[in-house]
């Protein structure tokens, strides 16, 4: 009987151990990042890179050598375009001048043989999948000991503790969105890296366009019909869907005029 027991509680147990399985998905531990939505966190990326920036200038012994900060779309090595530059490329380059200005940093409006190259670039990730958001571990547990532990207790306590926790609530809260940026700063020196860091955002969704890189510009095209020789001239730039043109106005009076014809027969 009892041989019959350990049979049927181990055996699935050595079967299944037995068997091929999948590694199971874990996620990572919890950790926060920070979500763009303003201008003024863009000014403060600006500031907290040029404090970097000066930290490295010092320990690389350049505190007095000059700064220019390159606008660059895509790599570290193409220049900007007309019409080229993102939102965010144009006022961030902006930023990072003043702050650098700010630090005391002798920044250069034109590169120069002897100036140090700072330069950034932009990388707009986009995630398909849907993301479960979840509160910050520990929210619903101080909750649940807050109501236990002061069951009792006034009703001014009890509302101030309440307070306290709807506060750490609204704080950690934020909407999960579809969209991140990668932002990495690099420092080079006669082809070399004196400093390199990367910064990875969330951004609102409807944002996007702000960091990503426009086309060039476009040049006007001509459209030809069958019966008619003269060409219509159209700029794609200014709109990409363009109206077909308004019929001659002598065709508008004569197709006008055969209508009614038809209507006194």
């Amino acid at each position: 009987m009892r041989l019959s027991l350990f049979l049927l509680f181990c055996l699935p147990l050595l079967i299944t151990s037995c068997s091929s399985r999948m590694p199971e998905p874990i996620t990572f531990p919890y950790s926060q990042q920070k979500k763009m939505r303003a201008s003024g966190h863009w000014e403060i990326l600006a500031g907290d890179l040029a404090n970097r920036i000066n930290n490295e200038l010092i320990l690389s012994d350049n505190i007095e050598t000059a700064v220019y900060v390159k606008p660059t779309c895509g790599d570290e090595i193409t220049p900007c375009k007309a019409n080229e530059t993102s939102t965010f490329n144009e006022a961030f380059r902006d930023l990072l001048i003043t702050s650098l200005y700010d630090y005391g940093i002798p920044t250069r409006s034109k590169s120069t043989p002897e100036s140090i190259e700072a330069l950034y670039k932009v990388q707009v990730v986009r995630h398909n999948a849907k993301r479960t958001r979840t509160m910050q571990p520990g929210i619903l547990t101080t909750l649940s000991t807050a109501v236990a532990v002061l069951r009792n207790a006034p009703s001014e306590l009890i509302l101030l503790a309440t307070g306290v926790v709807a506060d750490i609530a609204n704080t950690s809260y934020t909407v999960n969105g579809h969209y991140e940026v990668i932002i990495t700063t690099s420092m080079i020196e006669n082809g070399k890296y004196l400093f390199r860091a990367s910064d990875i955002y969330y951004i609102n969704d409807k944002d996007f366009y702000q960091y990503q890189e426009t086309h060039t510009e476009t040049t006007p095209i001509t459209l030809k019909s069958k019966n008619s020789s003269s060409g219509i001239s159209v700029d794609i730039s200014k709109n990409p869907f363009p109206s077909p043109p308004a019929a001659p106005i002598e065709s508008v009076i004569e197709q006008g005029s055969t209508s009614t014809d038809q209507k006194d027969i």
